[in-house]
């Protein structure tokens, strides 16, 4: 029996090729925060109640001119050149952050008019999932083979959102969980690889949650107005959605791929204070020396914090290294990717 043997194609596989992040020079402790917030209010709380209550020592925060294509554009820079790319390289740019500079245009255009480059550039925004989601968005789009190699961005300016002057313990109370926000940026590129790359990638997302937290203005129902332009939730009842949420998308992606957590070098978590962090060990038995913890020092960097952990153990991974990346957002969304260093 003659048997005709065909030539498959190769199978592509997309992977991140370099990664860079940005953290702006100003710091801001919980201590000095507390103090200026609690004195506009005219209010007086015990010693380092922030401090206690989150688990957040410090946090960064964006000067005056640097908004949140600054962020990413220096990102942009600096991953550009870990990869030995000039920005023309690149034929798509995806700028994904809760926070932009402006409602209209795309932050994208924005971060490509100073990088140089003339990829086709759109934003993707899903809060804290932004960037991991973005992420996602350009390697389907390469997959498709709608782009070659591309440059995926975030810059987010969350501490310009905070009420740095309530005017009671009403107001305090409803932005607290703002103070827990620090200013960064991150970057990865992404092209085909040929072996490992992002492997698997889960979402899940539970919309009717969507009114828990936010920044409510600047869009059609509240077009203008300070009032809405600050981030308002309650942080307790945000982390009691997740809770109840639950570890379905974790559990999902080990029977999947068979991977246990013994099998990722590193597990990189969304993170919003140290309290948070802990009962999300709590609830899934992921093992703590696989975390990157960046909470004390940097606050709850909204989607930057994935790409910046990455960016600090991404010198350190060897050919082979499995990252896993949890991304926690409101709205309410999760989703998981695996990523294998080639």
């Amino acid at each position: 029996m003659h048997i005709d043997h065909v030539a498959r194609a190769p199978e592509v596989r997309v992977g991140i090729t370099a990664v860079a992040s940005c953290l702006p020079r100003a710091e801001v402790s919980s201590y000095d925060l507390q103090e200026r917030v609690t004195a506009a209010a005219g209010l007086r709380l015990p010693d380092r109640t922030f401090e206690r209550a989150t688990g957040i020592v410090s946090r960064r925060a964006a000067a005056d001119g640097e908004y949140a294509s600054t962020l990413a554009v220096r990102a942009g820079r600096t991953a550009l050149g870990r990869a030995g790319l000039d920005p023309y390289d690149i034929d798509l740019l995806v700028f994904g952050s809760a926070t932009r500079d402006v409602v209209e245009p795309a932050t994208a255009h924005i971060v490509q008019a100073d990088l140089g480059s003339r990829a086709y550039a759109l934003d993707v925004t899903n809060a804290c999932n932004s960037f991991v989601n973005a992420i996602d968005t350009a390697r389907a789009l390469i997959l498709a083979g709608r782009a070659r190699r591309a440059l995926v961005v975030t810059g987010e300016t969350p501490s310009r959102a905070v009420r740095h002057r309530p005017a009671d313990a009403g107001q305090l109370r409803d932005g607290f969980a703002g103070y827990t926000f620090g200013d960064a940026g991150a970057a990865v590129v992404l092209e085909a690889v040929e072996r490992g790359g992002i492997v698997d990638v889960d979402t899940e997302t539970h919309s009717g949650h969507w009114a828990v937290g936010g920044i409510f203005g600047g869009g059609s129902r509240h077009p203008r107005g300070d009032e809405h332009t600050y981030f308002r939730g309650d942080g307790s009842e945000l982390r009691e959605v997740f809770e109840k949420v639950g570890t379905s998308v974790l559990d999902r992606m080990r029977r999947r791929t068979g991977l246990e957590w013994g099998d990722f070098r590193h597990i990189l978590v969304h993170q919003v204070t140290v309290p948070y962090l802990e009962r999300f060990v709590e609830l899934t038995g992921v093992p703590r020396d696989r975390l990157v913890v960046t909470v004390p020092g940097l606050g709850n960097m909204a989607s930057a914090t994935l790409g910046v952990q990455l960016d600090r153990v991404h010198d350190r991974l060897r050919s082979g290294d499995r990252v896993l990346f949890v991304g926690l957002g409101g709205g309410v969304s999760i989703m998981t990717m695996v990523w294998e260093k080639a």
